[in-house]
């Protein structure tokens, strides 16, 4: 990380932060236009992400708050307790079109519910790109909030989660017991 007097002019500041959850900690990053990065600390590739995200921005990596963190943390408190289902804070997501389009479509998967990888290739309308769409949600740098974890196997199997398959679980259970769809099963 670089000093608030090293940062050149026209270099994006990625505010970082700690944040507290039941499933651990996370470290969340906003920009001046909203939240670029929401992962675990123990995340698979964790620094690798964060560099990525770096270089993307051309950007540097200061402790430090903003309205987009204020907000976030305040989101995603209110999430763990049981109280919201979707986020409003704004999202700074850089990447290709296909991507974005993938966390666009992502993101409107129904708290609670869960897809298929198959399923989101048909709700994209481009049912040959599974594996192109998996490739993009484990690519994704914001979770949580754009909901990867909803996304199961065809036959219901839990796939990857970079955080893991064990928080995987737990966030679709929390997110079931927590809705107005019936429990149903449970993984």
């Amino acid at each position: 990380m670089k000093s608030k007097d090293s940062i050149q002019q026209g270099n994006v500041v990625i505010n970082t932060m700690e944040l507290i959850t039941p499933l651990g900690p996370m470290i969340a990053g906003t920009t001046s236009k909203g939240v670029c990065f929401l992962e675990f600390i123990n995340r698979t590739r964790l620094q690798k992400e964060l560099n990525d995200l770096q270089k993307i921005l051309n950007a540097v990596m200061l402790p430090q708050r903003n309205e987009h963190s204020d907000q976030l943390e305040k989101e995603l408190s209110e999430y763990f307790e049981g109280k919201r289902k979707t986020f409003s804070v704004a999202l700074h997501t850089p990447s290709n079109e296909f991507s974005r389009l993938v966390w666009k479509v992502l993101q409107q998967i129904p708290y609670g519910k869960t897809c298929s990888y198959k399923e989101q290739a048909e709700m994209m309308h481009n049912p040959k790109a599974i594996r192109a769409i998996a490739s993009a949600n484990g690519r994704n740098r914001i979770a949580i909030i754009i909901p990867c974890h909803r996304v199961i196997g065809s036959n219901g199997s839990m796939t990857g989660y970079a955080a893991g398959v064990e928080r995987k679980k737990w966030l679709l259970n929390f997110e079931r017991e927590n809705s107005e769809i019936s429990a149903g099963f449970l993984f």
